[in-house]
């Protein structure tokens, strides 16, 4: 075939699957935007975190543990969502989910210590869980174009609402620290009532998820390599979102820009720049080089930590970029490296991979307490290399399964 003929018909693909992607049904656009304000909440206190140890009076450990709560909450409830939504039908655990976070994050917003905002937090972990397991399977099961468009729209949902959750927090935090928890709590209370009207009746599945199910998947190598992975780049992932604002030493509104660039980074190469290097190299050539990146990325930050906040505002931007590619290629890997249902794998996986994000904050809390705010950099830059050699050790298998292997 001539190979402007070949040109053509790669034009052609692409036009089609830019197509595809835009045009969804009702339910995907309506989960998809309530995924948005549920993303919102990981990033939210980030501009706050400062501003909560002084009105709180608590330590930087003490205020990780907004992160430490919630994200091991999240990922404990992985492990029932699938057994939840098989039995009530995935609209049904979605407005749950949405209506668990729209009560903690209020509870959150009228807490008067750091140990209520800490349970709350917890809470709304639950509600975080039940709701954003859901919608990925919602949006995999209705989306038009495939696995790979549908997780590009939940990656793009991701990607956005982790940047605008930071500006958010800034805008509403930098005049009073408890507002962005109430502004949370409205834009979840209207992504309910979306979801509620636009969201068609979806029955249970025949076949009902048992709880042991996600730890039978995790019996899969792909996919247990997969999680294994994550588990250790999600650790790098949370050391910089929760402990980089500590040391900026910057107000709500400066802490806010930094991670708002950071977030529309990852928004940008997770849908638009993850897909093309994914089919130019292969998803596991990208994650090793990308993971290795990031590996040098969290280096240099460590070393500009107390000497250059500059350095450290472009690396931490510079790292979002990376995060975004990340966060699409282990998405994808879990979805489709094992055979297990996709609700299922999704469980199984995040329930593994958020237990980075559970562990990070405090650890990175605790060694910049006790051994300067350069450590905890150097420590998630070591649980990285963990990261690449698990990819390494398990390529076999995560090739085998690659869905845009080339």
């Amino acid at each position: 075939m001539p190979a402007h003929q070949d040109v053509e018909i790669a034009e052609e693909t692409l036009h089609e699957e830019k197509v595809s992607t835009l045009r969804q049904p009702i339910a995907v656009w309506a989960t998809a935007i309530a995924a948005v304000f549920a993303f919102m909440g990981i990033g939210l206190v980030d501009p706050i975190l400062p501003a909560i140890a002084v009105n709180l009076k608590a330590s930087t450990s003490e205020v990780s543990l907004l992160f430490t709560s919630y994200f091991l909450v999240t990922a404990i409830a992985m492990l029932i969502t699938g057994w939840v939504s098989s039995r009530i039908g995935g609209k049904k655990t979605l407005l749950i989910g949405l209506g668990v976070i729209v009560i903690f994050a209020s509870l959150s917003g009228l807490s008067n210590s750091v140990g209520e905002l800490v349970g709350f937090r917890a809470g709304w972990g639950l509600g975080n869980a039940l709701f954003v397991a859901t919608a990925l399977a919602v949006i995999v099961g209705v989306a038009s174009g495939g696995t790979a468009t549908a997780i590009i729209l939940y990656e793009a949902a991701l990607g956005l609402g982790i940047s605008l959750g930071p500006l958010l927090g800034a805008l509403l935090g930098g005049w009073q620290w408890r507002a962005p928890f109430f502004g949370t709590a409205t834009a979840m209370a209207l992504a309910f009532i979306a979801c509620a009207a636009l969201l068609p009746k979806m029955t249970p599945p025949a076949v009902k998820t048992r709880l042991r199910d996600p730890f039978l998947a995790l019996g899969h190598k792909g996919l247990r390599y997969t999680a294994s992975s994550a588990l250790f780049y999600n650790f790098g992932f949370f050391t910089i979102l929760a402990f980089v604002p500590f040391i900026l030493g910057m107000d709500a509104y400066g802490i806010g820009a930094v991670f708002f660039g950071w977030g529309l980074c990852l928004a940008i190469t997770s849908v638009f720049v993850a897909p093309v290097l994914q089919r130019r190299f292969g998803t596991t050539k990208v994650l090793t080089a990308t993971l290795a990146a990031l590996l040098v990325v969290l280096v240099v930050i460590g070393l500009a930590a107390g000497h250059s906040i500059p350095l450290v505002v472009v690396m931490v931007v510079i790292s979002g970029a990376l995060l975004g590619v990340n966060n699409t290629l282990y998405t994808e890997l879990a979805m489709g490296v094992s055979d297990a249902p996709r609700p299922v794998a999704s469980a199984g996986y995040n329930f593994v991979r958020w237990m980075g994000g559970a562990l990070a904050p405090f650890i990175a809390a605790q060694l910049g307490e006790h051994f300067g705010e350069q450590v905890p950099f150097f420590v998630a830059a070591f649980a990285i290399l963990i990261g690449i050699a698990v990819v390494l050790s398990g390529r076999k298998y995560l090739r085998s399964h690659e869905p845009h292997e080339v």
